[in-house]
């Protein structure tokens, strides 16, 4: 008799990772700089409860303490704004014109979906240009100058559009977060909402934990897409001795990164460390110690002048702060569709976490 043939087996599919609750919510909160009041809630409803100590400021930080057992004061820095657009113009018809919160390529913001955050809450709007159909060969090779896209909204007159939005309101890209295979998220807003996720997430680890000598001192920044203001608030008022910013740094393994320029930082290849001047090198040690203790694969980014992070406002807060920088390698910076690897956040979580229960009351990382 003549032997069947085996089955055919699917490839096996990857395992689906799910977004931890607290990110999930910290991604969907629509919070441009200098707005980031839905984001503040997020981190309210889930730190507030928990903090010895809870509080906000003037900037619009929101801060998290533990009482400590006499060691060293840490600082965890994660910022909770997002770049955005602010409503500058309303014309005749009532098109919308805008001007940028934070930092944008010019290419991205035609076509989309975004929200308006107003008074009477979030209205839809579409950002337009003239179509490439009628355009001419020379305009289609130029990058649209801003003043060249509006937001359309549906109205036909000024009137109609200031009845529903005002001069400075700010919007947001529509995109909420997905994942796209495995472990991977997609998601506007990675930059810094998982940097943000990971202060927090270590701080309520760390507060349940009897053992921790250190004071530990979370901050949900703001306004660091437009200067690290936040942040240069909170470290002026915490006077910390030590400081860990968590932000996101380019991911290179993709077409058209060229590695001699950018360094090489994969995807899925464990948090990045950063080293230079605005990182005090026995703080970069310690990280390094601690990823080593949990077996954590990491990599390690040169940083040869102050960062473009929170921590080049903390290191210089009153008498100097021992600062480190964890990274998330992130692609597609600054775009609705920002990628990163959730496994990679809770890796940096749990760093984080080593970091601090390694500290001893001695430590003040003076060299």
């Amino acid at each position: 008799m003549a032997k069947k043939p085996a089955p055919k087996t699917s490839p096996a599919k990857p395992a689906k990772t799910e977004y931890p609750a607290f990110l999930r919510e910290l991604l969907e909160a629509k919070s441009p700089t200098g707005h980031e009041f839905a984001a503040q809630e997020v981190v309210d409803r889930h730190v507030a409860g928990v903090a010895k100590v809870y509080r906000k400021d003037r900037i619009g930080n929101r801060i998290a303490e533990t009482a400590g057992k006499g060691g060293p004061t840490v600082l965890f820095a994660g910022h909770i704004d997002e770049i955005g657009l602010i409503i500058s113009h309303v014309d005749e018809r009532g098109y919308l014109y805008f001007d940028f919160l934070g930092g944008h390529d010019q290419v991205i913001p035609s076509g989309r979906r975004i929200h308006i955050l107003t008074r009477k809450g979030p209205v839809l709007g579409i950002t337009g240009k003239r179509a490439v159909h009628l355009m001419t060969p020379e305009d289609r090779r130029k990058v649209p100058e801003r003043h060249d896209m509006w937001i359309d909204i549906g109205v036909t007159s000024r009137a109609e559009a200031l009845a529903v939005v005002r001069i400075g309101d700010p919007a947001v890209y529509a995109d909420g977060p997905e994942i796209l295979r495995g472990s991977l998220g997609v998601a506007r807003a990675f930059d810094d909402k998982a940097g943000a996720y990971a202060v927090m997430e270590a701080f309520l680890r760390l507060a349940k934990d009897p053992s921790v000598a250190a004071r530990v001192v979370s901050v949900a920044t703001t306004q660091e897409e437009i200067g690290t203001r936040g942040a240069q608030v909170a470290a002026q008022g915490v006077n910390p001795d030590v400081s860990i910013t968590v932000d996101v740094t380019h991911a290179t393994d993709h077409p058209d990164a060229d590695n001699r320029k950018f360094g090489r930082f994969a995807l899925s290849g464990g948090p990045v460390i950063g080293r230079g001047p605005n990182i005090n090198p026995l703080v970069f040690d310690r990280l390094v110690a601690a990823a080593d203790k949990l077996g954590i694969p990491y990599q390690i980014q040169a940083e040869p002048r102050p960062t473009g992070t929170d921590a080049r406002a903390i290191q210089m807060a009153g008498a100097g702060v021992a600062c480190g920088l964890v990274s998330i390698p992130l692609r597609y910076m600054h775009t609705p569709g920002e990628i990163v690897d959730l496994k990679v956040v809770e890796q940096l979580v749990r760093l984080l976490v080593q970091f601090t229960k390694d500290l001893r009351k001695s430590d003040r990382f003076e060299w």
